[in-house]
C-alpha cells in the first residue's frame, strides 16, 4: 500500500479492501498451524541443552534403552513428630497400588531418615511410548494415589516431578500472558490516544500478527527443526505486541499529521508511510539482525529464541505497515474521535516536556553527560550483588509439590544426596566403570540399571546435596575419570546449562555488537554516531542488570540468577534500545541536511520525536513487565531487567545523554560523513530534507 500511487477514487477504495482480503486469506491458511504450536513446545531442561552436552547424550541414549527414557520420581512421606506405624503402612499400601497400576523398573523400597521423620521411596517407570504428556499423566496419577492427611505430608518430587510442575507452569502461560499483555497495551493506548475507538485498531492488528507468528513458528519447527520452548514462544508474543505497538505509534502519529495537510485519508496514509516507513524498516531490521545472532548460540533455547523473536518482529512489522494502514483508511478520520484531525487545522500548541529537557542538555551538555555516566556506572555496580546460579528448586515463585519434596529431603537426609546422577557407559566396560565410580570421591552409592543398544545405565548417589558445590565437584570428577562414558541427570543438566551459557556470551555478544554497528553505520553514514548509540545501550544494559542485582535477592527474595539472563537481556536491550536511537538520530540527520546547525538539529530532533519515543518506550517496557507476573523466576528476572533497561534508555539515555553528547560533539558526531564538514551557505539552502 505504501508504494501505491493515487490514480483516482476507485484505486483508493480498492487497495485497502484488497489488503484486508489478503490478510483474511493468510490468517485462514495459517490457522491450522498456529493451533499446533503448543504441541511442539518442549520445556525439559535437556531440551534447552546443545546436542554436544554430556547430559543431552545421556538423555538420548536412555531413550534407546528398553522402555525408553525412565521417568524418575521420589515419593516423600513426612511427619514432624516422627512417622507412626500407621504412616508406614499407608506408605506401603499406596506404593503397592502405584506398582500395580504402572510398569515400574523395580519394586519400590523405602529409605527411612535417621531421625525417623521421613520415608523416601524412589520410583521409576519406563512405560512404552512415554513422552512429556504421558510423563505428566504418570506423575499426576502417582500424586492422586500418594496422599497424606492428619499431620502426614506426602509430596512427589524427583526429576519427573520437577519437569511436570515446570511443564504445567509453561502450559498455563499462553492464555494469561496473551491476555495480560493485550490488557496492558490496551490501557496504554487509551491513555496515549485519548480515544474510545482508536486503540482497538492497533491492538486488533497486533493480535492478528501474533496469530500469524504462531503459524510461522510452527512451520520453522516442522521444516527446520527450530526448537520451541515456553520461554521462546512467550517472548515472541511479547515482541509482537511491544514492537508492533511501537511501529503503530509512529505510523499513527505521522498519519495524524498528514491528515491535517492532505484531504483524503488514502493519500495521507501514503504520505505517512513514505515519511516514517524507512525509519521503521531500519529499526525492525536492526532488531531482527540482533536476534538472529542468537543462531550462533550453542544452547538450544537461545538458538531457538533468535528465529522465533525475529518472526515476531517481522510479523508485527508486516501487519503494521499493511493491515493497520488499510483499516485506518477504511475507517476514515472518525476513528480519531473526539480529537479528529481536520484538514487544514493546526494542532494546539502545548508546552513540550522534551523541549525543556533538551534546553537543559543544550546549556550544560558536558555536565549532564558526566552526571549520567556516573549514575549509570554506579547502578552497574549492582551486578556484583547478583545471586549465584539458579537451582531447579528455586525456579518457581511459589512452591509446587516437587520443590516441597526436595526441601523435605534436604532436611531429612543431610548425610547423602537425594537425586541420582546418571552415568551411561559402554556395556563392555560396565564392570570397570562401576568400580571407578565407587572409588570416586563424593560418591555414596551406585547401582547398575538397564542395558541395551551397547550401553549400560548406572545410577549414582552423591554424598552432597543436589546442585551443591560438593555434588558439582563429584560430577566433574566423574567426567574427568570416566573415558568413553557420559554423565547426566538433573544436576548435570544444570551444570551444562551454566557452562554453555558462558560459552555463548563470548560468541554472541561480539556478533550482536558488530552487526548492529554495521547497520547503524550504513544508515547514519557515520562512525561516531553509531559508536555513541551502541555505547549508550551497553551502558543501559549494565545499569539495568545492576538494578536487578539490588532487588532480586533483598526485595524479591530470589535465591539465584538464571544463567541465561546476561546474554538474553543484552541481546534484547541492545537490539530494542538502538531502535529509539535510530528514530532520534535519523531525525537529527534530517534536520542537519535541511541546514540546521548541530545544536539546533539535536534539540529539534528531541522535541519532535521525544513524545513518540516516550510513548513507544512506555509500551515496550510495560509489555516486558508482564513477564514479572509469571510464576517462573527466570521469566520474572528477564522481564524486569528488560523493562527497567527500556525505561532507562527512553527517559534518561535518549533524552539527556545522547542529546548532550550530540550537542557537545557538534558536527563531529557525523564524522567522517559529509555532514561532519560545514557546508557552504548556498549549498545549505538548496538541500532538501530526507523523510523520517
Amino acid at each position: 500500500m505504501g508504494a501505491a500511487k493515487t490514480r483516482g477514487p476507485g484505486r483508493r477504495r480498492a487497495v485497502p479492501w484488497l489488503v484486508l482480503g489478503l490478510w483474511i486469506a493468510v490468517l485462514a491458511l495459517t490457522s491450522p498451524f498456529a493451533a499446533k504450536l503448543a504441541d511442539v513446545q518442549r520445556d525439559r531442561a535437556v531440551d534447552y541443552l546443545p546436542a554436544s552436552a554430556d547430559s543431552t547424550q545421556v538423555a538420548k541414549i536412555e531413550e534407546r534403552l528398553p522402555g525408553g527414557e525412565a521417568t524418575e520420581m521420589v515419593v516423600v512421606y513426612h511427619r514432624d513428630g516422627g512417622l507412626t506405624a500407621a504412616d508406614k503402612a499407608t506408605a506401603a499400601e499406596q506404593l503397592e497400588r502405584i506398582a500395580g497400576a504402572h510398569r515400574l523398573t523395580g519394586e519400590p523400597s523405602g529409605v527411612p531418615s535417621k531421625d525417623g521423620t521421613t520415608l523416601m521411596y524412589p520410583v521409576a517407570s519406563t512405560e512404552p511410548g512415554i513422552d512429556e504428556k504421558a510423563r505428566d499423566v504418570l506423575v499426576n496419577d502417582v500424586r492422586e494415589v500418594a496422599r497424606g492427611g492428619d499431620g502426614l505430608s506426602v509430596d512427589v518430587g524427583g526429576p519427573a516431578g520437577l519437569d511436570t510442575d515446570a511443564s504445567e507452569v509453561y502450559d498455563s502461560l499462553d492464555g494469561p500472558l496473551l491476555y495480560t499483555t493485550a490488557a496492558v497495551v490496551a490501557l496504554l493506548l487509551i491513555l496515549i490516544y485519548r480515544s474510545p475507538f482508536l486503540w482497538l485498531v492497533p491492538l486488533a492488528v497486533a493480535g492478528m500478527a501474533d496469530y500469524l507468528s504462531m503459524g510461522v513458528a510452527y512451520g520453522l519447527n516442522q521444516g527446520f527443526g527450530t526448537p520451541v520452548s515456553g520461554q521462546s514462544s512467550g517472548i515472541m508474543t511479547i515482541l509482537v505486541f511491544g514492537a508492533g505497538t511501537d511501529y503503530a505509534l509512529l505510523l499513527v502519529s505521522r498519519y495524524r499529521e498528514e491528515l491535517r495537510r492532505i484531504q483524503r485519508p488514502y493519500d495521507a496514509m501514503v504520505a505517512a508511510l513514505r515519511g516514517c516507513g524507512p525509519a521503521v524498516l531500519a529499526s525492525s531490521g536492526t532488531v531482527a539482525a540482533g536476534l538472529l545472532c542468537l543462531l550462533a548460540a550453542d544452547l538450544n533455547s537461545s538458538r531457538g529464541m533468535g528465529p522465533l523473536g525475529t518472526v515476531g518482529v517481522l510479523c508485527a512489522l508486516l501487519a503494521m505497515l499493511t493491515l493497520l494502514p488499510a483499516l485506518l483508511v477504511l475507517l476514515g478520520r472518525r476513528v480519531f474521535w473526539p480529537l479528529v484531525p481536520r484538514h487544514g487545522s493546526t494542532p494546539k500548541a502545548r508546552r513540550s516536556l522534551f523541549a525543556a529537557m533538551g534546553s537543559s542538555a543544550g546549556r550544560r551538555p558536558l555536565t549532564v553527560l558526566a552526571g549520567g555516566a556516573v549514575l549509570l556506572g554506579a547502578l552497574a555496580l549492582g551486578t556484583l550483588n547478583l545471586p549465584g546460579s539458579l537451582k531447579q528448586e528455586d525456579s518457581f515463585t511459589s512452591k509446587p509439590d516437587a520443590v516441597a519434596a526436595m526441601e523435605t529431603l534436604a532436611a531429612a537426609y543431610p548425610e547423602r544426596g537425594t537425586q541420582p546422577i546418571t552415568v551411561i557407559t559402554p556395556t563392555d566396560q560396565a564392570a570397570a566403570t562401576l568400580a571407578e565410580v565407587r572409588d570416586t570421591r563424593g560418591v555414596d552409592s551406585v547401582e547398575r540399571g538397564r542395558s541395551g543398544e551397547g550401553w549400560t545405565e548406572l545410577s549414582v548417589i552423591a554424598t552432597a546435596a543436589p546442585e551443591s558445590p560438593g555434588e558439582t565437584a563429584t560430577i566433574e570428577a566423574l567426567r574427568d575419570t570416566l573415558d568413553g562414558s557420559y554423565v547426566g541427570g538433573p544436576s548435570a543438566e544444570q551444570l551444562d546449562l551454566k557452562d554453555t551459557n558462558a560459552r555463548d556470551r563470548l560468541v554472541v555478544v561480539p556478533l550482536v555488537l558488530v552487526s548492529v554497528l554495521l547497520i547503524l553505520i550504513a544508515l547514519l553514514r557515520s562512525l561516531v554516531a553509531p559508536l555513541l548509540l551502541v555505547g549508550a545501550v551497553v551502558a543501559v544494559w549494565g545499569a539495568a542488570l545492576g538494578i536487578g542485582g539490588l532487588v532480586f535477592g533483598p526485595v524479591f527474595g530470589f535465591e539465584g540468577t538464571d544463567p541465561g539472563l546476561g546474554l538474553l537481556s543484552f541481546v534484547f536491550l541492545v537490539a530494542l534500545g538502538v531502535d529509539y536511537g535510530i528514530f532520534l538520530m535519523h531525525r537529527m540527520r534530517e534536520e542537519s541536511l535541511n541546514g540546521a546547525e548541530p545544536v539546533a538539529a539535536a534539540l529539534t530532533a528531541l522535541r519532535t520525536t521525544g513524545g513518540v519515543i516516550a510513548s513507544a518506550g512506555a509500551v515496550l517496557a510495560a509489555t516486558f513487565a508482564v513477564l514479572t507476573s509469571m510464576p517462573l523466576v527466570q521469566l520474572v528476572e528477564l522481564g524486569f531487567v528488560i523493562a527497567v533497561g527500556v525505561l532507562l534508555d527512553t527517559f534518561l539515555v535518549r533524552t539527556y545523554l545522547v542529546t548532550s553528547a550530540s550537542v557537545a560533539l557538534r558536527r563531529t558526531v557525523w564524522w567522517p560523513g559529509r555532514l561532519s564538514r560545514a557546508p557552504e551557505p548556498a549549498v545549505r539552502q538548496e538541500r532538501q530534507p530526507e523523510p523520517l
